[in-house]
């Protein structure tokens, strides 16, 4: 029965796994990518995800969490899949299967000496079509997770620094959706959802009255999708 089952794994064919990593900020009110000119054929040069392949020892989550915290130096990143992308010659180099996921970040929190070591660099989200090969697709398919998700319940705790105003949260949902929204309905929405604590600090630096800050509440923070951080 031992040799029956060997033999069957052995007549299977072969193919590399590997991981693709959407990683996702902030940064001067547009959604920023993750990515770095591939150093090597094919598509050397071009615009590339960053990633990795799947090492023996470890599992695809364990794969795609080595390459977020090797390439951020951060910990407790919110991170979900958005699918296995499988086509055939989806990769001219060899025949790989890429597991995809996606991860959100605040910016200004992340070690920026490991993206120099890595040679990775922030673009703006607009110039996901010129990635290589089907990253464009990975990227598209990552956005509408998060619109839909974003439709019901607050992401921006994963983009935004400790404390903001509500203009600020605005601007980063106007940013995912990639237009305008009203300003009345979009913060009786956003405190509906019961997540926000208003501060007593107040931001003056746009008006002389100024805008109140707020922050995330942590109780209810850490029962949010508990799932999806690693």
């Amino acid at each position: 029965m031992i040799n029956n089952i060997t033999n069957y794994y052995s007549k299977q064919d072969s193919f590399l796994v590997a991981v693709d990593c959407i990683i996702l900020g902030f940064q001067n009110n547009k959604i920023r990518l993750l990515v770095h000119n591939r150093e090597m054929e094919p598509a050397l040069g071009g615009l590339s995800l960053m990633g990795g392949f799947v090492q023996k020892s470890e599992s695809v989550n364990d794969a795609a969490i080595r390459v977020l915290t090797s390439l951020t130096g951060l910990e407790n990143i919110f991170m979900e899949q958005v699918g296995v992308y499988g086509d055939i010659d989806r990769d001219p180099g060899k025949r790989v299967i890429s597991c995809v996921y996606y991860a959100l970040i605040d910016i200004s929190n992340y070690d920026a000496s490991l993206l120099e070591e890595r040679k990775a660099h922030w673009v703006n989200i607009n110039r996901a079509n010129e990635l290589i090969f089907d990253h464009a697709q990975m990227v598209s398919d990552a956005i509408n997770i998060l619109r839909r998700k974003a439709a019901i319940q607050p992401i921006g705790f994963n983009l935004l620094p400790e404390k903001f105003t509500l203009t600020n949260l605005q601007t980063l949902y106007e940013a995912i959706y990639d237009h305008s929204l009203d300003k009345r309905n979009f913060r009786k929405r956003m405190l509906g959802f019961n997540f926000l604590e208003k501060l007593d600090e107040i931001d003056k630096s746009g008006s002389k009255k100024g805008a109140y800050y707020y922050r995330f509440r942590e109780d209810k923070i850490h029962l949010l999708n508990a799932d999806y951080w690693f």
